[in-house]
């Protein structure tokens, strides 16, 4: 059993590293947006917790040119972006600057989180971490993605995602929770894709 989840784990790092990505996390994005077809040429697309630039990378690929990224993050990226990205290295919840500035190069078409907290190994204090930031990452919609937009948001399993889920649903025409093939086995993470926003 070990011997298959260490070839499972080395797969992704290693094709992370063969298609120059500075994480295996991109496989978990590139799996929705095949699914959910998300990500065009010519979208402005915002991407919070971006570092180390994985999803930021792949998401400014399919947008080309002609898109817009912003990038978010407190920690730095290990990468350059292409084209129209910009990285901003700051407190998502900033109101006054990083928020600003968000606001200041939306409205968005898509919105991606793949924030997650310091984990501690306390389960119950890492899922409540896990939703906030997920809860947070939503009230930065309702500030800059565009009527008919798309929201992808990380969170870890637990019971009060449901409370998550709802208040999704109310906002936005379709939401469904989508499970990667790339993500680890033991890992207790979980995405819900939001498609349409209805306001």
């Amino acid at each position: 059993m070990e011997t298959t989840v260490k070839t499972y784990r080395d797969h992704y790092f290693q094709k992370a590293k063969q298609d120059n990505y500075p994480a295996r996390s991109v496989y978990k994005l590139k799996e929705a947006d095949k699914r959910f077809k998300l990500l065009r040429p010519g979208q402005r697309v915002l991407d919070l917790g971006a570092a180390p630039g994985s999803w930021s990378l792949y998401a400014a690929q399919k947008i080309g040119s002609s898109g817009r990224l912003l990038a978010v993050d407190l920690n730095p990226l290990d990468i350059e972006l292409p084209g129209q990205g910009l990285f901003l290295q700051g407190d998502v919840f900033d109101k006054a600057g990083t928020g600003r500035l968000m606001a200041e190069q939306g409205p968005f078409d898509v919105v991606l989180s793949d924030m997650a907290p310091k984990t501690t190994g306390i389960k119950f204090a890492d899922q409540a971490k896990s939703l906030d930031l997920a809860f947070e990452a939503l009230a930065i919609c309702r500030e800059c993605l565009i009527k008919g937009g798309a929201f992808v948001v990380k969170f870890f399993e637990a019971q009060e995602a449901k409370t998550l889920l709802n208040q999704m649903r109310l906002e936005f025409a379709r939401v469904q929770g989508f499970k990667p093939k790339s993500s680890r086995a033991e890992s207790k993470e979980m995405f819900y894709i939001a498609l349409g926003r209805k306001a």
